[in-house]
């Protein structure tokens, strides 16, 4: 199999892989009522990352540089990764631990290249502008790009990116936490 078909697997089982990851998670976890609380206050930031992130993202429509978008091209991505730390801290175990530096590091690089590729393609002169400035994921911790004031966080486009998913997601994984930490 060549390289892009690898990848584009790769790229289409990435939200079916976090599926697949938490519930394997759950199994493997062994979360105390510390580990509960240190992950889900960890899970608290990555939300809020994930939240500001889609509140201010417009998809294909224009080149977002607002909000988190200042500071990192991947504030989705970096998100996911609190959140899967939060994950590996509430859950305990060195199988989390497995499961989540196998999707950061077999996972995160394809599909952020091939958003990097997709953004270039969309928009290749305010991409290639905006890539001087931002760091593809870790952020900076002073951002290059000014506010925009025409760009601002709205909660239409937060319900529009559905990410009101994750936080879900994240209420049902921790529940079950809960349930396997009183249970078991």
């Amino acid at each position: 199999m060549s390289e892009s078909g690898f990848s584009n697997i790769i790229y289409k089982w990435r939200v079916r892989s976090g599926l697949i990851s938490a519930i394997l998670s759950l199994i493997l976890a062994k979360p105390t009522f510390y580990s509960l609380i240190a992950g889900a206050v960890i899970t608290v930031l990555g939300l809020t990352i994930r939240i500001w992130a889609c509140g201010n993202l417009r998809k294909e429509k224009e080149l977002t540089t607002s909000g988190p978008y200042r500071y990192t091209r991947n504030p989705l991505y970096f998100g996911s990764m609190i959140l899967g730390i939060s994950t590996v801290v509430a859950c305990q175990s060195w199988g989390v631990l497995a499961i989540f530096l196998a999707n950061f590091l077999i996972i995160y690089p394809v599909v952020i290249r091939a958003e990097k590729e997709k953004m270039s393609q969309l928009f290749p002169e305010k991409y290639r502008e905006y890539r001087k400035h931002v760091p593809l994921f870790f952020p900076t911790l002073k951002p290059k790009l000014p506010r925009d004031p025409e760009h601002r966080f709205i909660w239409e486009l937060y319900k529009q990116n559905r990410e009101n998913r994750a936080l879900l997601g994240s209420v049902i994984f921790y529940i079950c936490l809960i349930i396997k930490t009183i249970l078991f």
